[in-house]
């Protein structure tokens, strides 16, 4: 038995142990992820539970209020950590410390002022601003969507900073602790709107975004100065790694500001529809992020730091191996999501969201909404990793010009399925999983013609194995749900419901892994590889020899 000193001091050399491999990285991310989605389905569980039968609108109004704040720290923030920061910053780090934090601080403090700039205009103008995003808004939804707005504006100058000290971290393949913040972040909400909620009303869950913002802060702290790095208020413009971070952000903030562009028009859009339809969009949305998030965000994230250093080596066979592995191991599990997500779509719905103040109606309709989106999970988990391949050869332009491309296909066809088809919310959906599978094959198409040759035919017949494979895994899981369904449990109740979809979704992906045994595909040692990880959990909680300590010699004075 562990003494309780021994299990603290271990506890922490988990939490900053460095994942030097990208399946380890990959399945820390994933795991925290995982738990992080979960508890964000929760979250948006007892928000409708709590608000939506009775003030449907007001929650139209609390998911309406988070795109002025997240477009401008998107476009901010979220390019230059994305395309640029982390190959720079990792490349600064291997020749001189110092020089790296020197860089960290001075982007800190050039996208802080530039944010704060930002926020102030938005929070002036918040209900002008509101007014122009929105369809049918009532006046009385405007004005409090421009108080909620003012009030997340402050939470994301907290995400800016924890977001950079996350890049930190990743850049150093640190990858457990920044990948735990998101959980306590939800946990924020979750516990606001759990308190509070009968006393604030909808304002419970706003405010808890302030509190959770604060925290993915403040436990991103203790890593990110073990690692060496101190703050210090500079404005280094001239310095040459700002310089390179700003020359390759441009590119990638244009291209974000086409997929801000998509969102806001599918904003407007959806509340133009009747109230209620903007929070539907929302929570299928949110549904079919979770395989997105758990597959492609996290190869994607863990595979970054490691394609950039292959290319500063100048690595470029080692390059093209990770890459296509990686994007093989990503199609390898994304591809019976997308089957398992289309087929059990009303019942992972009804699971999800189905408080008694959820009538079953918003339920069909939700479940069709994200049947239409569950079409791009494949695609969509693949261009995480794409994209991330580009930034790895500091190519910011080719990802940008096809993101635009992507994005008029979206608005497009969502104002022809909205509009001219009157498929309202499903019509949205639809477009946006179209554009989406655009976006990736273009991605794939130009990366392998115009960049680099990392395919072949034999990867080609893999996926098409691993299509096959999907379809039956889909055909297996809907039978046995169907047969279930009519002659074995008792769907009404949430137990059978919980034990049908399990059930319904494990024989679909036995199926699928059966299949592609008889195919001998290479990446089911995948799931080998991950088994007997998880079998040597234990060994995590033995002492470690490389602790995370600062290098006295090398760190900047404050």
């Amino acid at each position: 038995m562990f003494k309780l000193k021994s299990f603290w001091q271990n506890g922490r050399s988990l939490l900053v142990r460095r994942q030097s491999s990208i399946l380890s990285a990959a399945l820390v991310i994933a795991l925290t992820y995982g738990v992080s989605m979960v508890l964000g389905i929760i979250r948006e569980r007892l928000i409708v539970a709590r608000f939506y039968s009775c003030c449907k609108q007001q929650v139209d109004v609390y998911y309406a209020a988070f795109r002025l704040p997240d477009m401008i720290f998107q476009l901010v923030v979220i390019g230059a950590l994305s395309a640029a920061f982390i190959p720079v910053f990792s490349e600064r780090q291997s020749k001189d410390r110092q020089d790296a934090n020197h860089l960290a601080s001075s982007l800190i403090n050039l996208l802080l002022g530039f944010f704060l700039i930002l926020s102030v205009i938005i929070f002036i103008a918040a209900k002008p601003f509101s007014s122009l995003i929105t369809g049918n808004f009532s006046p009385e939804q405007i004005e409090l969507m421009a108080k909620m707005t003012r009030v997340m504006l402050l939470a994301q100058i907290f995400f800016l900073i924890s977001n950079f000290f996350s890049a930190i971290s990743q850049s150093n393949q640190r990858f457990l602790l920044p990948s735990i913040s998101p959980i306590v972040y939800n946990l924020g909400i979750i516990l606001s709107v759990y308190f509070f909620s009968s006393t604030l009303g909808i304002w419970s869950a706003t405010i808890g975004v302030l509190v959770g913002a604060f925290f993915h802060l403040l436990i991103q702290v203790p890593l990110v100065a073990g690692l060496g790095y101190r703050y210090s208020f500079v404005f280094d413009l001239n310095h040459g790694g700002v310089k390179k971070v700003v020359k390759l952000m441009l590119p990638r903030t244009l291209s974000l500001a086409a997929g801000q562009i998509e969102a806001t028009v599918s904003l407007f859009l959806a509340t133009s529809l009747s109230a209620g339809s903007l929070t539907i969009y929302y929570l299928a949305q949110k549904l079919s992020d979770l395989p997105v998030r758990l597959l492609g965000t996290s190869i994607g994230q863990a595979a970054l730091p490691l394609l950039s250093l292959q290319i500063a080596e100048n690595k470029t066979e080692e390059f093209k191996k990770t890459l296509a592995q990686s994007l093989n191991q990503i199609l390898f599990f994304a591809l019976p999501m997308t089957a398992i997500f289309l087929v059990l779509r009303v019942q992972i719905v009804r699971f999800a969201y189905g408080a008694k103040s959820f009538p079953w109606v918003a339920t069909i309709i939700t479940g069709r909404t994200l049947a239409a989106i569950a079409f791009s999970i494949f695609s969509q988990s693949a261009s995480q990793l794409l994209v991330r391949g580009y930034y790895a050869l500091h190519d910011t332009k080719t990802p940008f010009f096809i993101s635009f491309l992507s994005v008029g296909v979206n608005i497009l066809l969502s104002l022809l399925l909205v509009f001219g088809f009157n498929l309202e919310i499903f019509g949205l959906a639809l477009a946006f999983s179209a554009s989406s599978f655009i976006h990736f094959v273009f991605l794939l198409f130009i990366f392998n013609a115009r960049k680099m040759n990392f395919l072949n035919k034999a990867d080609l017949v893999v996926w098409a194995k691993m299509t096959f494979s999907a379809i039956v895994a889909a055909f297996s899981s809907w039978g046995s749900m169907k047969f279930l369904d009519a002659f074995v449990f008792e769907t009404t109740r949430a137990l059978p419901l919980l034990v049908l979809t399990i059930i319904s979704g494990s024989l679909g992906l036995l199926s699928y892994f059966l299949i592609v045994a008889f195919f001998e595909l290479e990446e089911l040692k995948i799931i080998f590889g991950i088994r007997r990880k998880l079998s040597q959990w234990r060994k995590s909680l033995v002492p470690v020899k490389e602790i995370i300590e600062p290098h006295t010699d090398s760190i900047p004075k404050v």
